[in-house]
């Protein structure tokens, strides 16, 4: 049984709370990449393409000749086919939650692991539903400074939710690092997922 120690590829609180509720212990390193769509480009192949560069960008930091996993994530949120990242300011945080007023999009969370020489990839697709917002509802919510680093322009976990009508598929997913993806695939590398009070135990083990 392998060691229960990942390297993650990111910064954000919000994974980090996430992996955590898998009882493993894991470092965080601060990676940088160029998350530029290309032309023509999937979302759900861009999704995979940006969580495997993270994976890559976090290995030239650690170390290729580590034994550890590098585990890394990219959510992206789709509307009519359209991606849409994190605002760059007010005026494209308001245009995007009046685009997702009153009906559905599709959240895409892509997860990296690399081990051993071999990056697999796994990826989670959720539905979402926004009950419709009013304007001025949209500039109390981007005033708040929550949407402003979020893809869509909004938070699942934080004041965000008052939107969602309904959701069909993973939570966790649409925060940012889909729980059961992300345990299937450290499963098949080797990791025994514990549950309840034992998991940092058996992390350990």
């Amino acid at each position: 049984m392998d060691a229960a120690f990942i390297y993650l590829a990111s910064q954000s609180p919000r994974r980090a709370e996430l992996l955590r509720q898998l009882g493993l212990h894991f470092q965080l390193v601060k990676v940088t990449v160029d998350e530029t769509v290309q032309s023509g480009e999937d979302p759900a192949a861009c999704a995979r393409r940006l969580a495997a560069a993270k994976a890559e960008a976090a290995l030239r930091i650690v170390g290729s000749g580590i034994r550890e996993p590098v585990l890394a994530a990219d959510t992206l949120v789709t509307a009519d086919g359209a991606i849409l990242g994190k605002p760059a300011d007010r005026a494209e945080g308001l245009a995007m939650l009046m685009r997702l007023s009153g009906r559905g999009h599709q959240v895409l969370s892509a997860i990296a692991l690399w081990r051993r020489g071999a990056m697999h990839t796994a990826l989670s697709v959720s539905e979402v539903r926004f009950r419709v917002i009013a304007p001025e509802e949209a500039a109390r919510y981007w005033q708040s400074g929550e949407p402003a680093d979020k893809a869509g322009g909004y938070a699942i976990q934080g004041r965000g939710a008052q939107f969602i009508e309904r959701l069909e598929g993973s939570y966790s997913g649409v925060m940012g690092l889909p729980l059961y993806e992300t345990a299937q695939l450290l499963a098949q590398a080797g990791f025994r997922i514990a549950s309840g009070d034992h998991a940092s135990e058996a992390a350990r083990k």
